[in-house]
């Protein structure tokens, strides 16, 4: 077993440049813990079976529901229930988020499509 050591988000997320393709950093009791840059706007889906946390670590991220807009700025978290379609969009030019959910979760969800990122790279 290897010893705890922390992990210094800044230097993460300056091992990588492109947009909307989480990074595993970490993982505990069946859930990832990811990192992702976010830009303009992502595609609308839904998680059947899983909630996701965002974690706004750099810039400002809205949340499109389907009824409602939601802003979530630095040091806030922002929990999408499973089955809510949303639509993550960067307010700010570039958006650092961490993100927690279980390990079975597709960042697109139940839409699909050439933005899937199903083999995570681990930094």
């Amino acid at each position: 077993m290897t010893t705890p050591q922390p992990v210094n988000l800044e230097q993460k997320f300056g091992l990588f440049a492109e947009a909307w393709s989480p990074k595993l950093v970490g993982e505990l009791n069946g859930q990832q813990v990811k990192l992702a840059k976010f830009r303009d706007e992502f595609i609308w889906h839904a998680h059947e079976h899983e909630d996701e946390l965002f974690l706004v670590v750099r810039g400002t991220l809205r949340m499109g529901f389907r009824d409602r807009e939601v802003r979530v700025r630095e040091g806030e978290f922002l929990i999408v229930p499973r089955g809510v379609e949303h639509q993550p969009v960067a307010e700010t030019e570039e958006v650092w988020v961490m993100l927690f959910e279980p390990a079975s979760t597709v960042n697109t969800g139940t839409a699909g499509g050439e933005r899937t990122v199903t083999e995570l790279e681990r930094l």
